[in-house]
């Protein structure tokens, strides 16, 4: 990947690089993604060590790593153990959020492999939305929805191929 241009990311308000705060944080989010993927703290520190101290590997690995923990959110049972762990009442945590909404700009969106982490980012900047995902019937809820959503969108997406087939299909009849 040595030629490959990784886009700029924005800088974390409050948490300028090598600064205390950014170290604390990747404390947290460390052991909150360790729970998800059995990933170990030492490695997201030696990690943002690396980050820390390259601009280009640097900035490539901020990137993948902000990527993946943004796409972690459109899963609602890993919000609901953010919730219960109380991820959702540090204020740092909640700043680092609403710095992640740059995501939604084209230039990153792109990169998304599931989209609806994007609405669920959005929905995390509400207060009353943090605070509904410590209960798991909520999570519950969101994930059907999300699974409802996809069925529909299965269907529809299905029935509008045969559509489209069945189109080309005549027109070619037509022209023979």
């Amino acid at each position: 990947m040595g030629g490959a241009s990784w886009p700029h990311i924005p800088q974390c308000p409050g948490t300028g690089r090598g600064s205390r705060g950014f170290r604390n944080f990747s404390r947290h989010w460390a052991f909150a993604l360790s729970g998800w993927w059995r990933v170990g703290v030492s490695w997201f520190v030696m990690a943002a060590a690396v980050a820390m101290e390259t601009d280009d590997a640097g900035n490539r690995l901020r990137f993948q790593l902000e990527l993946e923990f943004v796409q972690c959110l459109a899963n609602p049972n890993y919000l609901n153990f953010l919730a219960q762990r109380g991820y959702f009442k540090d204020k740092a945590f909640v700043n680092y959020l609403k710095y992640l909404l740059y995501w939604k700009d084209p230039e990153y969106a792109k990169y998304l492999k599931y989209p609806q982490c994007l609405h669920m980012l959005e929905l995390l900047q509400y207060e009353h939305f943090r605070k509904e995902l410590v209960n798991a019937q909520c999570a519950k809820f969101i994930d059907e929805q999300q699974i409802l959503h996809w069925q529909h969108y299965s269907r529809k997406r299905m029935r509008l191929q045969q559509a489209l087939a069945e189109q080309q299909q005549q027109n070619n009849t037509s022209g023979k």
